[in-house]
């Protein structure tokens, strides 16, 4: 059943508006809602004009984690003016404009979690807490941006010496590297995500999920998978989504052959380089370890990806604002019982090292 016109004019435009806001990103789109939506998880939106232009506003998704218990979540948001006055107005009418579809709900909510693409807290965002306990449900707070403005030259000389060793090694071995999203390219980056995360030890993504976002992605021309190969064989893969002036990489594996070749860092030179010609100002490397936490389950992705330089990007965490403090502390015993998996399923990423 297709949308109103109205309501679709609605999405398009919040989406043009998102594309051209710096502090958010592509979790915060229609598509993104939608294809949540295919997954089994309902969502609403909260968009605010002045004089008829957008200011900002929240697609904020709804999550059950008991029969009659479920939270909000914004993830990329919610998406405010840069600063000053206008952004608490804004973030204020979003909490009330949520607060009064908490009050029509059937089920009990716990609390609203947010997770803005903001480096700094504003001083008038209270009554939130950092959560005590990790769970499935986290996206990364820091991450790596690859600036892609400069010519290529630039961005080589930006890298540490090993990470452009490594691609010259790369090169030397015949490595090449193609974008490949046909339903040969969508089997071949399930094979490989999942021996990468059998293999690590990692909880597994249902393969249904990769399906539906190429498929839904694939006509918006906003995802490319990408295959580091070497004497014919793909070794290492990327899911790339692109919106706004970021290019993300979002997902992806690599087998535990050849690793002498070095294929994966070539994959992401060529990725950034596809990028840049594209237009797009940055590429995310979408998550890394703290620099001060040695023992976090990142740590070896992290020393990979820090190799290409770039700028660390520290947001700030993920926040919740507790409705009913009763329901919350259920909510946190839920996933406590299933910490050793969420920082699996947050991100597969290959072991590169």
């Amino acid at each position: 059943m297709s949308l109103p016109v109205l309501e679709t004019d609605r999405w398009k435009a919040w989406d043009i508006f998102l594309e051209a806001t710096h502090e958010t990103g592509f979790m915060q789109s229609s598509w993104w809602a939608d294809f949540r939506a295919t997954t089994g998880f309902e969502y609403f939106g909260v968009t605010l004009k002045d004089q008829g232009a957008l200011v900002g506003g929240a697609v904020v998704t709804k999550l059950s984690f008991a029969s009659d218990s479920c939270f909000y979540y914004i993830q990329d948001g919610p998406v405010l003016p840069h600063e000053g006055p206008a952004a608490n107005q804004v973030f204020e009418t979003i909490l009330n404009a949520i607060e009064k579809r908490r009050q029509t709900e059937k089920e009990t909510i716990s609390h609203l979690r947010i997770e803005p693409r903001w480096q700094r807290l504003p001083g008038f965002v209270r009554g939130f807490q950092t959560p005590t306990f990790s769970d499935n449900f986290m996206e990364p707070r820091d991450t790596l941006c690859i600036d892609l403005r400069p010519a290529e030259e630039t961005i080589l000389a930006q890298m540490k010496p090993k990470g452009r060793y490594n691609i010259r090694v790369a090169q030397r071995h015949n490595v090449s590297v193609a974008q490949d999203t046909s339903e040969q390219g969508l089997a071949d980056f399930l094979r490989i995500y999942k021996r990468t995360a059998i293999r690590q030890g990692m909880g597994i993504k249902p393969l249904s999920y990769f399906r539906s976002l190429v498929s839904m992605l694939l006509p918006l021309k906003q995802v490319e998978l990408f295959f580091a190969e070497h004497q014919g064989r793909r070794l290492t893969t990327a899911l790339v989504i692109y919106f706004g002036s970021r290019a993300t990489y979002f997902y992806g594996g690599s087998l535990a052959l050849r690793r002498r070749v070095m294929a994966p860092y070539l994959l992401h030179y060529e990725i950034m380089r596809r990028a840049k010609a594209m237009g797009y100002e940055w590429y995310d490397l979408w998550g890394i370890a703290p620099a001060n936490e040695p023992d976090h389950p990142w740590q070896d992705i992290s020393v990979f990806k820090r190799k290409f330089g770039g700028t660390e990007l520290n947001l700030v965490p993920t926040l919740d604002y507790v409705y009913d403090p009763a329901a919350y502390r259920h909510y946190a015993a839920t996933e406590c019982d299933s910490d050793s998996e969420a920082a699996n399923l947050l991100i597969a990423q290959p072991d590169h090292l």
